[in-house]
């Protein structure tokens, strides 16, 4: 950014910052151009002109948040070493415990709830040196009761659940990332319906201590952020072993970023995968990735096997027994005090069969070993990351086309390419081989460069494209 562009407000914030991204902010705060006060008190103001209408603040301590940016521009100013986000606020989903700040996760039955210790990736965030801003709106329990966040590029629509508050957040420019969860679409659909990029990292990268569970097995915590190299960069921060998360084995370094940035050393190879939920594809959907397999040319259709089929089922089967173990201390606390969407799932959960249950955490492994056929010869898989643009506001939107690859474990990332027929965003989601992230942000990289217009500007969908059948 020309720091010329920045100009100070009479509060002393600066207008201007909150169209940085997380890169380029903690750049000028590293190199003293600005302060991380500066970046904090822009972000509140942000924050105080737009909160009214979107509602993606759970909690929000403006002296909690500035005593945190004093304290870091005080560290800067020693010469000591910075951490890769020094100074930058960061967002976080009101599941996930900061010391200080309440968490009541979307639920009367937690309200007043306070942790006095930060979970992992609150730890490791603070270690980079990032200001915590505050609580993002989650739904109920991170499950479908829509929260009070509505989504900035309509008012009338959703932002998409559970993670609502900060893909909105992020879309709105009140800060430039936040960190989300994803057990079936979370992550992923609320970057499609924001126009923003979501990343949900492979199961076993990021620990979950100190974060709500609803479902072991699928549980994964992951960055949204305006670029891709944002959200490599966030990623690159909360990932790392704890040992107390059993998904988790010991690994170096993921080197998000540093993958990200690099060129592919060959052209890379996608499938286009319909899914067997296509049918739930918006024609303006279809319409789209019509065009942009078109502009990407030499990709692939290809059919998922037979098994895959029941991948829904499965997840289901594994998310509704999980869901009514994880939360029957709810169930029994205050079942009235649930939403009906909220108990049917636990209700429903509590009817499973064990025998049932097992299987279907059996199957991630099959359906697994039949990816690792298809990323023998695919570097990705290209697939709608949602139905199509964001319905209204009274739902969080159907999670299907998320749902398969949650299941499976692997990583998968939302890219803000098209534009519907409302000019609402619509994502395209990039899938990639389980513990080959770095590879699928290359990959990433690579897509969005070929099939953006300009920088940050996604490719229209045009009224007479050719649909997708």
């Amino acid at each position: 950014m020309d720091v010329s562009g920045v100009k100070r407000m009479a509060d002393g914030s600066d207008t201007g910052l909150t169209d940085l991204g997380l890169i380029e902010m903690a750049r000028l705060i590293a190199d003293g151009t600005v302060s991380a006060e500066d970046a904090t008190r822009a972000c509140l103001a942000r924050i105080d002109q737009c909160e009214g209408d979107i509602g993606a603040w759970a909690h929000l301590d403006a002296d909690y948040a500035l005593t945190q940016a004093r304290a870091l521009d005080a560290h800067r100013q020693s010469g000591r070493p910075l951490g890769a986000l020094h100074g930058v606020p960061i967002g976080v989903k009101d599941i996930i415990d900061v010391r200080g700040l309440p968490c009541e996760r979307g639920t009367v039955l937690d309200s007043g709830r306070r942790p006095d210790v930060d979970a992992m990736v609150v730890a490791r965030l603070r270690a980079a040196g990032a200001v915590i801003l505050g609580k993002t709106v989650t739904t109920e329990l991170a499950l479908y009761q829509p929260g009070k966040t509505r989504n900035p590029h309509d008012l009338t629509r959703t932002p998409g659940g559970s993670s609502s508050g900060s893909a909105a957040a992020v879309a709105a420019r009140m800060i430039p990332a936040a960190v989300g969860s994803q057990t079936n679409g979370s992550i992923v659909r609320p970057a499609s319906f924001c126009g923003v990029y979501g990343f949900k990292p492979s199961m076993g990268l990021v620990s979950r201590r100190g974060v709500l569970t609803l479902s072991p097995a699928l549980d994964t915590i992951g960055p949204l952020a305006r670029s891709l190299e944002d959200a490599a960069l966030l990623a690159d921060v909360i990932a790392g072993y704890d040992p107390s998360d059993s998904s988790m084995t010991p690994s170096g370094p993921p080197a998000f970023l540093e993958t990200a940035r690099t060129d592919p050393p060959v052209r890379p190879a996608i499938a286009f995968v319909k899914t067997p939920v296509w049918d739930r594809a918006d024609a303006d959907t279809r319409a789209g990735f019509a065009e942009l397999c078109d502009a990407l040319g030499d990709v692939d259709e290809v059919d998922l096997p037979e098994p895959f089929d029941r991948a829904l089922d499965l997840h289901h089967a594994v998310m509704g027994a999980e869901a009514a173990r994880y939360y029957a201390h709810y169930y029994e606390k205050g079942a009235d005090r649930l939403s009906d969407k909220l108990r049917a799932i636990i209700e429903d959960g509590q009817k499973i069969l064990a025998v049932d249950y097992m299987l279907a955490r059996e199957w991630i492994a099959i359906l697994n070993a039949a990816l690792e056929q298809i990323f023998e010869r695919y570097d990705a898989i290209l697939t709608p990351a949602a139905a199509g643009e964001a319905p209204a506001a009274e739902v969080t939107g159907d999670p299907a086309f998320c749902t398969t690859w949650t299941y499976c474990g692997v990583p998968a990332v939302s890219l803000p390419l098209l534009v519907g027929e409302n000019g609402l965003p619509i994502g395209a989601q990039l899938v990639g081989r389980h513990g080959q992230d770095g590879r699928l942000l290359r990959t990433a990289r690579w897509l969005v460069a070929q099939v953006t217009q300009s920088e940050g500007e996604p490719a229209r969908i045009g009224e007479e494209s050719a649909h997708v059948d």
